[in-house]
């Protein structure tokens, strides 16, 4: 029987009931020992262990992890600037631009081809900076978490331990994104007012001070927080999922193209969840860093239960291919670098004693 204790504070858990599966090194009756199973891991191809390139928990380990958020979150963001460009529009104008297929019509007939990439600059540079915190961050705040909770809350604690480093990484990612954001709003749903990142900053400094850059901090917070959340902790299910219920074969007998895919596919459904979790809060960002003396109470009375949802097609397919390319890229850097992946938890033997489980 298990402690009491112990069994009530896995159940009490608010984001996930810890898993407990143990495995017999013997056979009943054979003395030959098992065979080791193999690790599952996240990543989107294995390595040796052996051939790692640095240590875990090191400086060049976060700052790969970190270049490795510059490349999936920068060029992902800004290869579908077209459709984030229609996505605002409608979150601002939605009686001009009506659809996300009239939208594209609406613009091509106004600004021509060119100007579906209106905004490119900002949203580069903004996410590029936004990947490099969100990715290094979360990397540096789970192994800290993990300390400070030690190896048994660790392990019983692990899928919280996921989305509090999430969010801890997303509250500073989120401040280094905020300028940025709101120039690329300014370009992309106020004609007239700038055509490029070297136009609009000046003049919003000019006008609204440094003010101007940091007022959507707060609903982008709760935009890109619930966002990130459910984007590390949503990947992480369904790829186990994926590989238990949909996958014909265990993933140590997937090639490399076949796990490259499950991590895109997975990373397409997270980013699905992470949409529709995001959308209000993303709507409220968008008009507020259009208009001057808003705040984020007064324009999400005026939107309206309805007027939040607005444009949420639009975000579903942009977020969720944007997420799948992120982790796919993210993956891929860490790959090629031959960063150290750690094994999946598994139950301290000091955890095994407590609840009678060890083998003595």
């Amino acid at each position: 029987m298990y402690p009491y204790t112990l069994t009530q504070l896995a159940r009490r858990n608010p984001f996930c009931i810890p898993l407990v599966v143990l495995y017999q090194d013997d056979e009943p009756g054979q003395g030959a020992p098992v065979e080791p199973r193999l690790k599952r891991r996240l990543a989107a191809a294995a390595h040796d262990d052996s051939d790692m390139s640095c240590e875990y928990g090191s400086n060049k380990y976060y700052a790969l992890c970190g270049f490795g958020g510059i490349l999936s979150c920068g060029l992902t963001h800004t290869a579908v600037v077209p459709l984030d460009l229609i996505k605002c529009r409608i979150q601002v104008d939605p009686d001009k631009y009506k659809s996300i297929f009239h939208g594209f019509s609406v613009t091509m007939r106004e600004d021509g081809f060119r100007g579906l990439g209106r905004g490119w600059a900002p949203t580069f540079i903004g996410y590029s900076i936004q990947g490099l915190f969100k990715f290094g961050f979360y990397e540096l705040f789970k192994a800290l978490y993990s300390d400070l909770l030690g190896e048994e809350n660790t392990y019983l604690w692990r899928t919280s331990l996921y989305l509090a480093a999430s969010a801890s990484a997303e509250f500073f990612a989120d401040i280094a994104l905020a300028p940025m954001e709101a120039c690329k709003v300014r370009i992309q749903t106020q004609p007239g007012y700038a055509r490029t990142l070297r136009q609009a900053a000046p003049r919003m400094y000019a006008e609204e001070g440094l003010w101007a850059f940091y007022k959507g901090v707060y609903p982008l917070w709760l935009r890109q927080i619930p966002y990130t959340m459910m984007k590390f902790a949503c990947f992480e299910r369904t790829v186990e999922t994926l590989y238990k219920y949909a996958v014909p074969k265990p993933r140590s007998e997937c090639s490399k193209p076949e796990q490259l895919l499950v991590t895109f596919v997975a990373g397409y459904i997270a980013g699905v969840f992470c949409a529709v979790v995001s959308h209000p809060a993303d709507s409220v960002v968008s008009v507020l860093n259009k208009e001057k003396g808003s705040n984020a109470a007064q324009v999400l009375r005026r939107l309206g239960p309805r007027g939040v949802w607005k444009g949420l097609f639009a975000r579903i397919i942009m977020i969720g291919t944007l997420t799948a390319l992120q982790w796919f890229i993210y993956d891929s850097v860490k790959v090629y670098f031959r960063l150290p992946r750690p094994p999946p938890p598994e139950m301290p033997e000091s955890l095994k004693r407590k609840m009678g489980l060890a083998s003595y």
